[in-house]
């Protein structure tokens, strides 16, 4: 399916939860996606390689027939743990619970479980529920969110300060060198040093990038720290940050979004990044090698001087269309609309932007505002919540139902089979 008339809309199934149940939430990943259930249970989809779907073997899940609804196992996080907030990476997933813990499974070859190993888990027997240890934020430490992405993970924490574990080589993890933390032993807790971002200053959203973080600070400004070879730290330059002595703090400086403007959300993709403004426009910088900053041209930003700022322009997304939300893919993005519908841009392969073909979308004259179609879930049906993995996006939609469109190659999809959907005429809307 994915490449004639008629496999999408009304065509093309919401994915099979289990009778009775519908999402909350939902995040993607790699190649896998993960629902948060209306009866605070976690459900996981697609490949897994790893034990990234946490049930405890490496079978995919949602590539063939008789795999969803009821006989996909829930992820169990121990007895008595109902999961708040979740999140997925290139092959890790990790759950903040109603007690504010965290527990991680799946790859770890970098320590972005923060178990002070590089064991992975969830592939095998006994490795989750009460098995799963928590990760150790230091004394009496919670977390508020998380965000992870191919091989590091942050968190907020109750206090407003920001932990992050796993690869460093970029200096993503924020600490002023390049050494992994939470592969080995002795590396988190109290051990494990918060991300200075400047005197008094604490986080209120995160977005982790492929090699690179960006937070939201308590005044609605935005810094990034890590990979910047594309110019995604959107500071004017190509020099990383994080990675060395004297970067961090108060000599990070804050992305210059405009004059008078400030940030409500944000995302990290491959090598890029967009915030949601104040004025619910929204602004992307970095790599633009195929439209993803949605400027019409592939010419990248924030990577030189005078990018940035007021010489940055908002992303049109149609007369009188604003955005409330937004999700980066590899090389891709997907908002909400104040209406509630969604328009995704950049990368098209593979159906990725839901709009019935392959081609990309931002990288030429005439292809954004009322020209970018929105993607279409179906009659009547609104959005209220998105998420992109690294070629996929899931959408729960107003009546708490899951779609999802793109790559399909491991079941990430959820409709038990390998079509991708999204790339052809005919599989979106009622057909989807």
């Amino acid at each position: 399916r994915g490449d004639g008339a008629g496999e999408m809309g009304g065509n093309l199934p919401a994915v099979d939860l289990g009778a009775g149940r519908s999402a909350s939430a939902m995040t993607a990943g790699g190649n896998f996606a993960c629902a948060l259930l209306d009866d605070a249970t976690y459900k996981c989809w697609g490949q897994g390689a790893s034990g990234r779907l946490g049930i405890g073997d490496i079978n995919n899940r949602g590539d063939g027939a008789g795999e969803m609804g009821d006989n996909l196992p829930a992820v169990d996080l121990g007895q008595g743990h109902a999961v708040q907030r979740v999140t997925s990476g290139a092959n890790h997933s990790c759950a903040i619970l109603d007690d504010g813990t965290v527990k991680c499974w799946g790859g770890n070859a970098n320590g972005q479980l923060g178990l002070g190993d590089v064991t992975s888990r969830g592939f095998g027997p006994d490795q989750m529920a009460d098995a799963l240890l928590s990760v150790d934020l230091g004394n009496g430490r919670t977390a508020v969110a998380v965000d992870s992405s191919s091989n590091h993970t942050c968190a907020i924490l109750d206090n407003g300060k920001v932990k992050c574990w796993g690869l460093n080589i970029d200096g993503q993890l924020g600490l002023g060198d390049t050494v992994n933390r939470g592969d080995g032993p002795g590396e988190m807790g109290a051990s494990l040093p918060s991300v200075s971002l400047g005197a008094g200053r604490t986080a209120v959203a995160l977005a982790v990038g492929n090699s690179h973080t960006c937070a939201v600070l308590d005044d609605a400004t935005v810094k990034c720290w890590g990979r910047n070879d594309s110019g995604q730290l959107g500071l004017g330059d190509v020099l990383p940050r994080g990675d060395g002595a004297g970067e961090m703090g108060g000599n990070l400086p804050t992305v210059a979004l405009g004059a008078g403007r400030t940030a409500v959300a944000i995302s990290a993709g491959d090598l890029h990044t967009c915030a949601v403004l104040d004025n619910a426009e929204v602004k992307c910088w970095g790599l633009n090698s195929i439209g993803q900053l949605g400027q019409g041209d592939t010419t990248s930003r924030g990577d030189g001087p005078s990018e940035m700022g007021g010489n940055l322009p908002a992303i049109d997304l149609g007369t009188g269309r604003t955005a409330t939300a937004i999700t980066s893919g590899t090389a891709f993005n997907c908002a909400i609309l104040d209406d509630q519908t969604v328009k995704c841009w950049g990368s098209g392969g593979t159906g990725r932007l839901g709009t019935g073909d392959g081609l990309a979308r931002g990288d030429g004259a005439g292809e954004m505002g009322n020209n970018l179609p929105t993607v279409d879930l179906g009659t009547g049906r609104t959005v209220s919540g998105v998420d992109s993995g690294f070629t996929h996006t899931c959408a729960v939609l107003d009546d708490a139902t899951v779609k999802c469109w793109g790559v399909n190659t491991l079941g990430p999809l959820g409709l038990g089979d390998t079509a991708h959907r999204g790339d052809g005429p005919g599989e979106m809307g009622n057909n989807l």
